[in-house]
């Protein structure tokens, strides 16, 4: 028996067809993968902002606590066997540490120094803290160590680094003793463009792009000062050289303002992206 051909074609794709299949595969494609690379862009800022919020949260809250031991702790912990390492001053500045009685300018500064060349406190930037912060520790009663804690905004790359140390007061100068103990804190700090004499181009491109945050790119200081009012209403006021208390010993309230950059820019903007938090210590222990 003989089969009769037939003629019919069988069905499929042209190749046109196929070409055209091709190209709206590889368009879609690649648009899913444009969105996922840009999805990790914004993950990865997002995750930097975060991680930058969370070590400024932590610095802050620790500024934040050591202000609020500042000073004198209990008599009944002191070892008068050594009366030059009992706690002098709450913040501790010379000139004639530790019987000074240097007063602190509006904004900080005045005439309270730290014997380094050029180096201002009660500064925007620089604070010594005196403090005795564990006098209640039965591991080191009657001995409890004087300890000096200072915060220092360093000049560092790519942006400045807020430094501090922790160390045992001992008969000197709280400023030289300290100095070169200093350990990174907080970094990529940005409230000012000049730290220690150097400009930092870095900090320009951060102050254009905020300006409500640097009204008139004006640097916005890390430690302000209010003291303890001899005539109150109110008890604390904003030490400056128009008061009269406005020594180191009479610092009651120390406000704290931390601007921190992320390390990688907005993923969709390009912008520079920061952080910035506010806090406030307040010393508990009384002046004297």
């Amino acid at each position: 028996m003989n089969l009769a051909l037939s003629d019919k074609r069988q069905p499929g794709f042209t190749l046109i067809e196929l070409l055209v299949a091709l190209g709206i595969f590889l368009v879609i494609t690649g648009a899913a993968f444009s969105l996922l690379g840009t999805a990790q862009k914004r993950y990865q800022t997002e995750s930097q902002v975060l991680t930058s919020f969370q070590e400024a949260r932590l610095g802050l809250d620790q500024i934040v606590r050591d202000v609020n031991d500042a000073g004198y702790p209990p008599p009944t912990y002191f070892d008068s066997s050594k009366p030059l390492l009992s706690v002098s001053w709450p913040f501790a500045w010379s000139p004639g540490y530790p019987n000074t009685d240097c007063q602190i300018a509006t904004g900080g500064g005045g005439n309270c120094t730290t014997a380094t060349a050029g180096d201002t406190a009660p500064g925007d930037f620089d604070l010594i803290i005196e403090t005795n912060p564990n006098p209640q520790d039965p591991s080191c009663i009657p001995d409890c160590p004087v300890q000096w804690i200072r915060y220092q905004l360093q000049n560092t790359t790519p942006l400045p680094t807020l430094m501090r140390v922790v160390s045992d007061k001992t008969n000197g100068d709280p400023d030289t003793s300290t100095a070169g103990q200093l350990v990174p804190f907080v970094q990529n700090i940005v409230n000012t463009q000049v730290v220690q004499n150097v400009t930092n181009p870095l900090v320009a491109q951060y102050q254009a792009a905020y300006p409500a945050i640097f009204p008139g790119g004006a640097p916005v200081p890390i430690f302000s000062y209010f003291c303890d009012n001899s005539f109150p209403p109110p008890q604390t006021v904003l030490c400056s050289g128009t008061v009269t208390d406005n020594s180191p010993e009479k610092i009651r309230d120390v406000m704290i303002t931390l601007i921190v950059a992320a390390p990688l820019p907005d993923a969709t903007t390009g912008q520079p992206r920061l952080v910035m938090l506010n806090g406030r210590g307040r010393r508990i222990n009384p002046n004297h």
